[in-house]
């Protein structure tokens, strides 16, 4: 059989790894500039794109979609090539990924920081960037079909599998998230609203750690870890299970992470189920992984490529284990807003995607630079001061989240609250939260020499850009399955068909849940004294969503007694039908503010944004001076209520027309609430009150703004009066 000539593209994988080490060293350097913020709130007092609040969108984005995004491009295509025995199909497809990719991530590093958000968990980036990462998602998706068209390999290896299905479906969970009317070039509003945004962004959050964070990861565990071993992968038939069965139980989970919210019941209960099966195909996954280095663990242990690969699947299989059992109503009720998910969230991301990735770096670098590894006891090295830094920082977070979900539960014999003070609890996490930062920093250590030893190993080598391969020709057979033939076999030679199956199989459990949930009026119960935010509690929210509060406050009052005690009346599907976009949260690091209006006199607002400590001593809340100084924009107020009518908020002409004088006049009497205060006039002098170079009126600036919509939260439903703790 005669054997065709082709050259494997190594310059789009060499760039793509160049830009996952750079990234994952800026992505965990601001995670650990966070970790050290918790220990010291006001390290970047003052600095408005510096804060806690615009930072953290940043870091979650850089690990992910930079660092962990990155990977995954440099694995499929080093691995693509390989497996279809073809060069990817365009180059400037792949030219267009790459450049793409870095310009969108540049973007979000200028954009989060200026507070430009949509305050959607791992979907925060406005509406410019979500366009620009479809199309730059399609041109990968095109370059990796036109690839496995034009391949010489007849079967498709289940690495494939997976790599189709991601693209699929981040496709699908994208889009669909990040449907939005915008408002001006760099704001916009979620065309969902309530209980169905947060159905839709946890169907999205879920389902992207599913299949950005997951399905592409197991498909290079599925190539790499049987180079790295010479061996081939334990089962085959586990392989198809694991494919299917995880692609089409997956999707269905996302309603796990709003248990005990004001989430219709049946819509969390099939999360529950959906998350118990999840099991079953996740360790089938694992186990064919591990099994796969059968006979090769004397390899192990002097190869560091293979430690890496051993620690990521172990650290995947304690995720996955721990994701159904978090799903349990019981649990979840005790880990939900605390430190334990922090914990759940690193031991996934750090060991299964973090380590993985090193390992195939490791492995991929000498290879195409046709040279050894500079260093392999500085390899061994990064993985054990990489491992201790893992541990280092999970069991602190394990131990932080059990301390908060006890003591948030602990009632005293005449049944008030034994911890009636948010930050009684806080006091007590704060030596984990040092831990963690030591943990942190060793991990990144790890990072700087990974960097050194893949720079070194480079400069030792050759550059081979366009390496030289051959394979023959794809002959053509029937269409349909010849004797012998397997289905999955057959479908295996299939790529349209086996995406359009896997295709079916994502697109079940989303309809299934979203469709009733948006279109079933009766889901979300209406109720009549729930009004429209007023055009200054609108401006308001706006600015508490840039400034990112949503990460450390939530606005969900689940009905435990411990929260109804400590919070007030439990929260109400109803209450939410013009939130657009929903702000339930994930995280308590300080208490819940759904019932906070009215709790509080408009001083005490304005004091704790100055400096939380003169409010709440020992509050680790950074200071928002800058909301304090700054002159309120008003300037799109009646554009923002003019989308917001689009969306079915029924703001009426006269209010739009009318919404400055509204302002003013909502304005005004917080302007005086403030004067009227005796505390007031004593803490802020004048010079406290100049916004630059003018002289701002209290009532135009943007403290204001955040004083209404703050005093609104929690007051459109007659609730039980408790003592709201205090951050």
């Amino acid at each position: 059989m005669e054997l065709q000539q082709f050259y494997y593209d190594n310059k789009i994988v060499k760039k793509f790894i160049y830009a996952t080490i750079i990234w994952g060293i800026v992505g965990m350097s601001v995670g650990l500039l966070l970790a050290f913020m918790f220990l010291f709130p006001n390290l970047t007092d003052g600095i408005s794109w510096l804060s806690f609040g615009r930072l953290r969108p940043l870091h979650t984005n850089a690990v992910i979609f930079a660092f962990v995004g990155n990977a995954i491009f440099a694995g499929v295509y080093y691995s693509s090539q390989r497996l279809l025995k073809a060069r990817m199909y365009s180059d400037l497809l792949s030219k267009i990924n790459f450049w793409g990719w870095q310009l969108i991530i540049i973007g979000a590093a200028i954009s989060l920081p200026l507070g430009y958000t949509t305050s959607k968990e791992y979907a925060e980036l406005e509406w410019p960037f979500d366009i620009a990462i479809a199309v730059i998602w399609v041109a990968f998706g095109i370059n990796l079909i036109g690839t496995i068209l034009k391949r010489r390999q007849r079967h498709m290896y289940v690495a494939i599998w997976f790599y189709l299905a991601t693209f699929v479906t981040v496709a699908v969970l994208h889009i669909f998230n990040s449907l939005a009317l915008p408002v001006s070039a760099m704001k916009s509003y979620s065309v969902y609203a309530g209980v169905q945004d947060a159905l839709v962004q946890w169907w999205y959050g879920h389902n992207a750690v599913a299949f950005f964070l997951t399905t592409p990861f197991l498909g290079l565990m599925y190539y790499f870890v049987p180079k790295a071993a010479n061996r081939p992968v334990y089962s085959y038939r586990l392989s198809i299970v694991h494919f299917w069965s995880l692609i089409f139980i997956y999707i269905w989970a996302g309603p796990h992470h709003l248990l005990y919210t004001a989430l219709p019941e049946w819509a969390q209960n099939l999360g529950v189920a959906f998350s118990i099966m999840l099991l079953m195909p996740s360790w089938g996954g694992m186990i064919n992984g591990l099994l796969t280095l059968r006979g090769a663990w004397d390899k192990v242990r002097t190869d560091p490529v293979l430690k890496f690969m051993v620690v990521a699947i172990t650290g995947y299989g304690m995720a996955t284990f721990e994701g159904p059992m978090l799903a349990l109503k019981n649990v979840n009720s005790i880990a939900h807003y605390t430190d334990w998910i922090i914990a759940h969230v690193h031991v996934g991301a750090l060991a299964w995607n973090g380590f993985l990735t090193f390992g195939m770096i490791y492995w991929m670098v000498p290879r195409m630079f046709k040279t050894k590894l500079y260093s392999i006891k500085l390899a061994n090295f990064h993985f054990w001061i990489g491992t201790l830094g893992i541990i280092l920082y999970a069991l602190p977070m394990y131990v932080a989240g059990f301390v908060q979900a006890s003591m948030w539960k602990q009632f005293n014999p005449d049944g008030t609250l034994t911890y009636g003070n948010f930050l009684e609890t806080v006091f007590e996490i704060i030596p984990m939260y040092r831990m963690r930062a030591i943990g942190g920093s060793m991990f990144i250590v790890g990072m700087f020499i990974l960097a050194y030893n893949i720079v070194r190993t480079i400069r030792q080598g050759s550059t081979v850009e366009d390496e030289l391969a051959e394979a023959p020709a794809l002959q053509k057979v029937s269409k349909r399955r010849v004797k012998g033939e397997g289905w999955h076999t057959w479908l295996e030679r299939k790529p349209i068909r086996l995406t359009i199956y896997a295709t079916i199989a994502i697109l079940i459990g989303g309809i299934v849940q979203i469709v009733p949930t948006i279109l079933v009026k009766s889901n979300i119960p209406t109720i009549s004294s729930v009004k429209p935010y007023t055009p200054l509690e609108l401006e308001g929210r706006d600015i508490y969503i840039r400034e990112g509060c949503v990460g450390c406050h939530s606005q969900m009052i689940r009905p435990f007694r411990s929260e109804v005690e400590r919070y007030g009346e439990y929260s109400k599907a109803g209450e939410f039908v013009y939130d657009h976009p929903f702000l339930w949260g994930s995280k308590r690091t300080g208490p819940d503010l759904h019932r906070i209006g009215g709790k509080y006199s408009d001083n005490w607002h304005l004091n704790h944004m100055y400096d939380p400590q003169s409010t709440s001593s020992g509050s680790i809340m950074p200071a928002y001076q800058w909301i304090i100084r700054d002159k309120l924009d008003k300037s799109q107020t009646e554009a923002k209520m003019k989308v917001m009518v689009k969306l079915g908020v029924p703001y009426s002409e006269e209010e739009i027309e009318n919404a400055q004088q509204s302002m003013s006049d909502q304005g005004t009497q917080i302007e005086k609430n403030l004067y009227s205060d005796p505390d007031f006039a004593t803490t802020y002098e004048s010079d406290k009150l100049e916004g630059g170079d003018e002289f701002i009126e209290m009532r135009d600036r943007e403290i204001v703004a955040v004083i209404a919509y703050l005093q609104r939260l929690g007051t459109d439903i007659k609730v039980k009066e408790t003592e709201t703790s205090k951050n």
